[in-house]
């Protein structure tokens, strides 16, 4: 009896040795293996795509608004060889979906298939009622879809993505590589636990961009635009409101806009165009205070300065007036811009002699892009000015014959605005660059008060605000007909008008651009200074700007 109860106890802890020394095997000698095994048998990879980063505005507390996110659209699709009974199967979803159940039975039908798309952008609703179904074969999906939540809010500055999820125009193409996801390998954990994504995934979201709009701002600088485009009969305006001392734009409006959600609708192309950084204009009279910067800064003019003025000048065969003709005779420089007479810009123009003003107009950028950070700015040489004909220049003083975009000369007005530190215009934080000196600081005062006699005593009265001291400067250009793709030399009858301004004027908070193409109107002071002075107040009361002076 012990014989046999020795002999059962060996061949239990035989088997016990062989039992462990298998589990050894399996759990330390081959363990690489069977875990890799397992984990084929739970885990899917799959190449993926991370989320593309949101786009932010903010107001002056710094509260972030969302401008532009992705928005996860649920869709259903099936694997037809996992589905056991296609029939049933095929009744129950098409309970459940707005799709025919024929439809779903011929998709379900295709052999051998394991993707089959049944219904897009279904609601998120429907999504979980299937999921709760829990049909074999059948399974929710999600697509990215790019959401402009404030639509046609700041939408030129946005642009928008295609159906590709590449950014086109404005933020989303000029950051395009930093807002988009970046591909990796994605890990499906199927555990009991659920679906999990692994910790070792190399799929990336992209970066967020925060963009340096005030969102209050750009809000009333769209409606202000709208209204006054609508009421103007205009064919189309702009307005840029920019801190002076650091070049972050606070605002950048463009009408008529579109919705970037609904980008697909829009049948002129030419509408996703930002007009501030990819429409050249000529800008007319807002641009003599740059000239006359320039004959102040070396000493050829003072404010005092007199000269007469006969209404009319002959230069290289061609023939200046001034605005209805007018003969204004002595004037000071000083009136020159309050009055906008031409014939006195080209006066300080050639006391400054023509090297030396061309020499200015290289220093304030005019030749140069402004290096904003938005997609497909342009700028042109001005090859016509630098031919160096005499009457090229004459007109020039005035803002006529030289292209430029409305963003480049508020940068160069900036040089004035900042105490002679001209800045670079940018839409984000990371992307400003060092101001750069172009002025004397005695010049900028000095034409800084110039300009405020401007709204004191000259065609700028409408865009006084009590108690704040304004500085600005009107301008009406003509159109000329090459700019509206009319082979013929000249001017047409067609206006650009125009207000540039900053307050308060002697420390800026900021500066302003509203430019109407075409309006119903004679000169800018019916029109774009209006615009001016209701965004300029709503400013002053929105940053609580203590007055200058007592009214």
């Amino acid at each position: 009896m012990q014989w046999k109860i020795r002999l059962l106890m060996a061949g239990v802890t035989l088997l016990a040795i062989v039992i462990i020394g298998r589990l050894a095997y399996l759990q330390i000698v081959n363990q690489g293996f069977y875990k890799a095994l397992a984990q084929g048998q739970q885990n899917l990879s799959s190449l993926a795509k991370g989320e593309r980063g949101q786009i932010f505005a903010k107001d002056k507390d710094g509260t972030l608004y969302t401008l532009a996110s992705t928005r996860k659209i649920p869709f259903i699709f099936v694997s037809p060889v996992e589905i056991e009974d296609k029939k049933q199967a095929a009744q129950l979803l098409g309970s459940l979906l707005s799709v025919p159940e024929s439809k779903i039975a011929e998709k379900m039908s295709e052999e051998g298939s394991l993707y089959e798309l049944i219904q897009k952008n279904i609601s998120v609703e429907q999504a979980d009622l299937v999921a709760k179904a829990k049909i074999k074969g059948v399974y929710v999906g999600e697509d990215a879809i790019r959401f402009y939540p404030q639509g046609s809010l700041a939408a030129h500055v946005l642009g928008f993505t295609n159906q590709e999820g590449k950014g086109q125009y404005g933020i989303e193409e000029y950051y395009n590589s930093s807002l988009e996801g970046k591909e990796g390998i994605a890990t499906t954990n199927s555990n009991p636990g659920g679906y999990l994504f692994s910790p070792q995934d190399t799929v990336k979201d992209g970066s967020d961009v925060i963009l340096t709009l005030d969102y209050h701002i750009q809000a009333q600088a769209e409606a202000l635009l709208k209204k006054a485009v609508a009421d103007l009969e205009a064919k189309e305006g702009s307005i840029i409101v920019m801190d002076p001392a650091t070049g972050k734009i606070l605002a950048m409006a463009s009408a008529p806009s579109f919705d970037p959600n609904e980008f697909g609708s829009v049948s002129n192309l030419e509408r996703f165009q930002n007009p501030v950084v990819e429409k050249l204009f000529e800008p007319g009279s807002i641009f003599k205070p740059l000239t006359m910067s320039g004959a102040i800064e070396k000493g050829k003019v003072t404010p005092d300065t007199t000269y007469e003025d006969k209404g009319i000048l002959e230069r290289g065969g061609e023939t200046i007036r001034n605005y209805d003709n007018r003969n204004y005779g002595v004037r000071t420089m000083r009136q020159v811009l309050e009055f906008s007479i031409n014939t006195g810009a080209v006066f300080a123009e050639e006391q400054l002699g023509h090297q030396n003003f061309m020499d200015f107009i290289k220093r304030f950028g005019i030749f140069e892009q402004t290096g904003i950070d938005l997609a497909g700015e342009v700028y042109s040489v001005n090859q016509e000015l630098q031919k160096g004909h005499v009457i090229s220049f004459a007109t020039a003083a005035f803002g006529q014959g030289i292209d430029m975009t409305p963003l480049q000369i508020l940068k160069a007005f900036s040089a004035i605005a900042n105490k002679g530190m001209m800045v670079s215009p940018t839409m984000t934080e990371s992307h400003g660059k060092q101001p750069v000196r172009v002025l004397s600081e005695e010049t900028a005062a000095t034409v800084t008060s110039m300009l405020v006699s401007v709204v004191e005593d000259g065609f700028g009265k409408r865009a006084r605000i009590e108690g704040y001291h304004i500085a600005g400067k009107t301008g009406t250009a003509q159109v000329s007909y090459s700019a509206l793709g009319i082979a013929k030399a000249g001017y047409s009858d067609r206006t650009i008008q125009s207000f540039i301004g900053y307050a308060p004027a002697f420390n800026p908070r900021f500066m302003i651009m509203v430019e109407i193409n075409n309006p119903e109107t004679r000169t800018a002071e019916y029109s774009a200074i209006p615009v001016f002075h209701d965004l300029a107040k709503y400013i002053i009361d929105y940053y609580q700007i203590p007055p200058d002076f007592e009214p």
